[in-house]
């Protein structure tokens, strides 16, 4: 309930008529002050006449006024300056540590907000706000997604920001950690990322010229060169071939030649996935990506359309891998090239998040701004999330938009986060329930 009188009190949603304090003061609520959501008061730098003087200070807002005692406000300075207690229930006069009183204004949440609150809460259909969407201001629903998109264009930045941490500062490696994360696709991104913390980047740039040796290493970091990690049926024919004996002998002189430990292949997951999407076919696609020198954040800097980028990650298999998915059994022939769909999932997920986390670190906004012009040029994603919405009503035509879309349900709508969403400002402002 505290949460919803912040709510009221920041967009002044306030019983009608005069207010008064609880001494009778006359109280006309100028502005609400910036909302602080960090130790301290409520709300700074507010401005309200208390019988015709304006206070500018900080409001507190405590739905049970002895709130103010258990909470310690009474001895903490950092409260010296609230001008105005804010509560549903006063029940005893608040003083500061130094000793002197704060007027208190009673209010309560308005009972239509309160049941439009309620009804967001309980509603068992998702959206809960779903009804009210068709009829949103465009105008409202273009801000709000721009404002979603670059939120969550901040979170992936965070997540880069921590690779490039571990990396020890080096955001070459740290970029070459994200794209393989990516190239997980969501089910093996946890490995993926375990993975190319092992690899040592340093060690396999000597040998960057030699597709064969860079496959072996890839593989055998991933800890895939194992026996006992070729299904049993697969595992006769695998020794037979010779590719796979040849890769692992190779990976096993060049992990005693760099002291190269491997990761736990157990980690990779292969139920209900599609062959072509397999931990094998994906580790022999970055292979040749890296030894062809397109793994490196120079040339993705370097890129400034989507096709560039589109070229950048257009990749296939070394022969071996287009007659096979994993070892020892044999498929049809497919070069086993990243699908469309695929690249266009890494440049929403990898290469336009770095382009704006690297344009930040060096303070280029032209990087930045790079990085929104290429999710407008390229095609909404097709998941659950983004059918959910345009079944909603909302349209969805760009990668900007399905990005801001995943970004209000991860970070709002799955948080019952109502309070902070502009689409829930809209839904409480009704006053009236809406019909179902």
């Amino acid at each position: 309930m505290e949460q919803l009188l912040h709510y009221c009190w920041k967009h002044k949603m306030l019983p009608l008529g005069e207010l008064y304090t609880t001494d009778g003061r006359q109280v006309e609520v100028i502005d609400p002050g910036l909302h602080n959501h960090h130790a301290g008061p409520d709300f700074f730098n507010a401005k309200v006449k208390i019988n015709g003087t304006l206070w500018v200070g900080n409001v507190e807002i405590h739905v049970h006024g002895n709130d103010w005692y258990q909470h310690g406000h009474d001895h903490d300075p950092a409260y010296d300056n609230v001008v105005l207690h804010v509560c549903q229930v006063p029940e005893r006069d608040i003083v500061t540590s130094n000793g002197l009183y704060v007027p208190q204004l009673q209010i309560s949440v308005p009972e239509g907000v309160r049941c439009q609150y309620e009804a967001l809460l309980h509603e068992d259909r998702y959206p809960p706000c779903y009804q009210i969407i068709p009829d949103l201001p465009r105008l409202m629903v273009h801000s709000w997604l721009s404002a979603l998109q670059t939120e969550r264009l901040e979170r992936k930045t965070t997540d880069i920001l921590r690779r490039v941490q571990r990396c020890e500062d080096n955001w070459e490696d740290a970029y070459f950690v994200t794209l393989a994360r990516n190239y997980g696709f969501g089910v093996n991104s946890e490995a993926f990322e375990t993975w190319a913390s092992h690899v040592p980047l340093g060690a396999v740039a000597h040998h960057r010229d030699d597709v064969f040796q860079v496959e072996a290493l890839f593989l055998g970091v991933a800890g895939l060169l194992e026996l006992d990690m070729v299904p049993e049926r697969y595992q006769a024919d695998a020794l037979n071939e010779g590719y796979f004996a040849r890769l692992r002998n190779e990976y096993l002189f060049l992990a005693h030649k760099f002291g190269i430990q491997p990761m736990d292949g157990t980690m990779w997951k292969f139920l209900r996935m599609r062959p072509q999407n397999f931990p094998h076919i994906r580790l022999v696609q970055l292979a040749r990506l890296y030894v062809e020198r397109r793994t490196g954040l120079r040339q993705l800097v370097d890129c400034t359309t989507v096709e560039q980028l589109r070229e950048l990650y257009r990749v296939g298999v070394t022969p071996y891998w287009e007659t096979h998915y994993t070892f020892g059994s044999e498929s049809v022939k497919n070069a086993k090239r990243m699908s469309p769909g695929s690249i266009n999932l890494l440049m929403i997920n990898t290469a336009i998040p770095m382009l704006f986390a690297y344009g930040r670190h060096q303070g280029n906004e032209a990087l930045c701004d790079r990085a929104f012009d290429l999710l407008e040029q390229l095609k909404a994603e097709d998941n659950n999330i983004v059918r959910m919405w345009s079944e909603c009503g909302l349209q969805v035509s760009t990668a900007g938009d399905s990005q801001a879309l995943i970004q209000l349900k991860k970070e709002y709508c799955d948080r019952k986060d109502c309070l902070r969403c502009r689409i829930g400002y809209e839904y409480l402002k009704k006053s009236k329930k809406v019909k179902k």
